[in-house]
């Protein structure tokens, strides 16, 4: 029975042996491949835990440069963000930030300051939402300073299916401004569409709308 036993065992280390040789090389590759690749998955995790810890303080930085209302201290942290940080969702935030610092501190170069920031938010943005929200704010300045043009191509490009509303009543403003009103009827019934049939701000589209001399249409069921 032993050796029996022994005579089994041999035949499977033979066996074990042959099948080494054969696919043993490739295994061993499979392994080490397997083991580069968690170690760069861990590697890119930490490195992104990182990132977002560092741009979290330094997004601090900007909040409290705006409590004081210091707009030099907030950009200089801003452009920092943006060459190092500008993958994480802080960096957007901080352009926002920065954007509406500058607005609200009135001075000359605010217009131009507020816009480069809001720009940089449009198109670098990994959120679409934070793209979105840039894009509607630097069309309102764009509209202040009759840069028509600029803004519907800034309004256009926005494609977060959230923001419709938003972006077609601003077009509708960009096209009342312009004495468009064919165009302007249609993006505001177009906003008012997107808008939700409760809600505040499709009743003052219902305004704009009125004031063009159209009636948008009663919400299916409506008495």
């Amino acid at each position: 029975m032993a050796t029996n036993l022994n005579l089994e065992e041999q035949d499977q280390l033979d066996a074990l042996k042959h099948f080494w040789s054969r696919f043993g090389g490739a295994i061993s590759t499979v392994l080490l491949l397997v083991v580069l690749a968690l170690a760069a998955w861990n590697g890119y995790r930490f490195w992104q835990a990182r990132q977002a810890s560092q741009a979290s303080a330094m997004f601090d930085e900007v909040e409290r440069a705006a409590g004081a209302s210091d707009l030099v201290l907030a950009q200089r942290a801003f452009d920092d963000m943006k060459q190092r940080y500008a993958s994480t969702s802080y960096a957007p935030q901080a352009g926002l930030l920065v954007a509406k610092l500058a607005i609200d501190g009135g001075k000359d170069d605010a217009a131009a300051t507020a816009s480069a920031a809001l720009q940089w938010v449009a198109d670098n943005a990994s959120d679409e939402g934070y793209r979105a929200v840039a894009a509607l704010r630097l069309s309102a300045l764009m509209m202040e300073a009759k840069q028509y043009e600029q803004a519907q191509k800034t309004l256009e490009a926005v494609h977060a299916e959230a923001f419709a509303g938003l972006v077609q009543d601003r077009l509708g403003d960009l096209y009342a401004v312009q004495n468009k009103q064919a165009e302007a009827k249609a993006a505001y019934l177009k906003a008012f569409s997107a808008m939700e049939a409760e809600s505040e701000y499709r009743r003052l589209i219902k305004i704009k709308l009125n004031a063009l001399g159209v009636e948008p249409p009663s919400p299916a069921g409506a008495g």
